[in-house]
């Protein structure tokens, strides 16, 4: 998700739940040739370019966190991918974009109507670079080349594929197509060495209460969540959904502080947070009052104002308290057993490597 996918939306849907994280789509040109630079204070990663924030990540995340790369060259990939790969778990190629700026450039779901161009950027990423790869797709038209082309996919290396249940005309509000999916999973699962890389579904899975449906109705055994985490980033919460104005905005305003994330950036996300999207969703008046108060905030003060946060309370917590279940759940992800020493150079210098994000 362009804008909204940045670095607290990842770490907000790691703690409700979230198994992995697909950051914004970074074009590789855009990321080749920036500097890394570690914010000394909050050890945020930056990726910089003639002033500017290009992509940005934490130590917290890497284990769980996967670059989403828009290219249409395998040298330009390769390339890109080399810059972040020490910082993340992994990197997507984006092919399943339908926006004009990423199809003028022949990335996104340009690439699927050029399959051996699509297939070259694969197998270079595969064998050039140090971590896994993954695809991302949109359906065509037809079902035929369809399966060639996830045929195709599948003898490039890839670790994982993604299939958004749309085709490049069809527009979010239409019903995505479930149904034609299940033939593609049993395709990888016949194509693929042993157990078969993991299909990963999306296209109408909103909230962590579809996957079961959605497992159903395709086969697969895990789902990618992108408009219902741009809603409300508590969707993988197991339990339902959370209370945006008195939980999630909350927490999610306290992280982007902790980061030290760019303030319009988060004022941009923090209004595209539904406030009806939860059972206990507030009044129409107090939804007002609050969508008023955050569009006239300009600063990280204002915005703590709309909701009765002390400034410099999210420095105090630090990101470990802010994000107790997450960080629980990473310990048994890296095995338990670590110091403060071993967090501290983590934070310092960067880690020693369902339902998903896109995000």
């Amino acid at each position: 998700m362009v804008r909204i996918g940045t670095l607290p939306t990842r770490l907000l849907s790691l703690e409700y739940g979230a198994e992995l994280v697909w950051g914004p789509e970074i074009v590789d040109k855009a990321i080749i040739g920036a500097t890394r630079e570690v914010d000394p204070r909050t050890g945020t990663i930056k990726f910089t370019k003639k002033g500017r924030s290009i992509f940005e990540c934490h130590p917290l995340e890497k284990s769980r966190l996967i670059f989403q790369l828009g290219s249409a060259d395998p040298v330009l990939a390769v390339e890109a991918a080399k810059i972040v790969q020490d910082d993340v778990a992994g990197i997507g190629l984006n092919c399943g974009c339908p926006k004009s700026f990423s199809l003028s450039g022949g990335m996104g779901a340009a690439l699927l109507k050029v399959p051996d161009k699509l297939c070259s950027i694969l197998k270079a990423l595969v064998t050039e670079t140090t971590v896994p790869i993954d695809v991302k797709i949109r359906l065509l038209p037809e079902q035929a080349p369809t399966l060639s082309l996830v045929s195709q996919l599948v003898a490039t290396g890839v670790s994982a594929l993604t299939v958004h249940c749309r085709t490049q005309e069809m527009r979010s509000s239409e019903p995505a197509l479930l149904e034609r999916l299940r033939e593609i999973v049993e395709l990888v699962k016949k194509e693929s060495v042993g157990e078969g890389i993991p299909v990963i579904a999306n296209g109408d899975c909103i909230h962590a209460g579809d996957r079961e449906r959605i497992e159903e109705i395709t086969g697969v055994s895990s789902i990618m969540i992108a408009r219902g985490a741009e809603s409300n980033p508590s969707c993988f919460n197991p339990s339902g959904l959370l209370d945006p104005a008195t939980v999630v905005l909350p927490l999610y305003l306290r992280v982007a502080m902790a980061t030290n994330n760019n303030y319009s950036n988060s004022k941009y996300t923090m209004n595209a947070i539904s406030l009806t999207s939860s059972p206990s969703a507030p009044s129409k008046d107090a939804r007002n009052v609050i969508k008023q108060a955050l569009n006239k905030a300009k600063t990280y003060e204002d915005a703590c104002g709309v909701f009765g946060i002390v400034v410099g309370e999210a420095e105090k917590e630090g990101l470990e308290g802010l994000l107790p279940r997450w960080m629980e759940r990473r310990r048994r992800i890296l095995g338990g057993g670590e110091t403060k020493e071993e967090t501290k150079e983590e934070v310092e210098g960067g880690e020693k490597k369902v339902e998903k994000s896109e995000t």
